[in-house]
């Protein structure tokens, strides 16, 4: 009989992580979020939030992780029904990962929270963060993540600054390009470069969500904007499944990763 995860999920063949073990700090009834992007493949949020509060223990992390059957993964990922930085105890999290796991941590965060110390100090513990950036102001903000109203697209961007500066682990920029934004890609690249990412990685939505993914001929153009910078694409490379979940399809399904028999994230 298959063991039943409850808070990890994958692993899934990932264009920028390789095999990459889902971690879920948020698991909750609905989506835990200081967003409601345009693009999200779980749908609207339905917890709507910037209070950084304790849903799933440490030690239930633990305890799923120490059942692990022996598989090779790339990457322990932090993300799951949410943004991951919502979690109180995301550090401690990290830290106890690190301690009994040898494969690097990687986190996905929407950078909402960058401008908070606590946060920022979180994500040190990282050794891959990947960041949210699909805008170039609040306007743009508002029209791609839709965020909670007391978050400021000016306090974000220094909150990125100021971690890229105090980071020692690889830092990308994770750039959503949509039809919202899709005119915006030489603002968006200029932030970028002031923020000085390891990597840029520009994506387009190819899971199932309320909006539409840009062509391969778009997103090519859009690239144009980015030289300069390390970046990679989603349609650089297609990403073939090598990997057979150890969690099971509602699992998948309820975190947006299961794509009827392939995994891509």
């Amino acid at each position: 009989m298959k063991k039943i995860f409850n808070y990890l999920y994958g692993p899934v063949d990932s264009w920028r992580l390789g095999v990459s073990l889902g971690i879920d700090l948020l698991s909750w009834s609905s989506k835990v979020c200081s967003f409601d992007c345009c693009y999200c493949q779980l749908g609207r949020t339905t917890t709507f939030t910037t209070e950084r509060r304790l849903y799933v223990p440490t030690e239930d992390i633990l305890k799923e992780i120490d059942t692990l059957p022996d598989i090779k993964m790339d990457y322990l990922t932090f993300s799951g029904i949410g943004e991951p930085t919502l979690a109180r105890n995301l550090g401690e999290a990290i830290s106890a990962v690190r301690r009994i796991r040898s494969e690097p941590v990687a986190v996905f965060t929407n950078a909402s929270l960058m401008s908070r110390e606590d946060v920022r100090r979180d994500l040190l513990s990282a050794h891959f963060v990947i960041a949210k950036l699909d805008a170039c102001s609040q306007s743009s903000l508002e029209a791609v993540n839709r965020p909670a109203p007391e978050i400021d697209y000016d306090e974000i961007v220094e909150g990125l600054k100021q971690f890229r500066a105090d980071f020692t682990g690889k830092m990308a920029l994770q750039v959503m390009f949509v039809r919202a934004n899709r005119d915006l890609p030489g603002e968006i690249a200029r932030v970028a470069r002031e923020i000085r990412p390891d990597e840029v990685q520009i994506n387009t939505p190819l899971r199932p969500c309320e909006d539409v993914p840009l062509s391969r001929e778009i997103i090519s153009e859009i690239k144009s904007f980015f030289k300069g910078l390390n970046f990679v694409s989603v349609y650089d490379d297609a990403v073939k499944s090598r990997t057979e979940p150890i969690s099971n399809k509602h699992t998948m399904r309820r975190r947006g990763k299961f794509l009827g028999g392939a995994c891509k994230t």
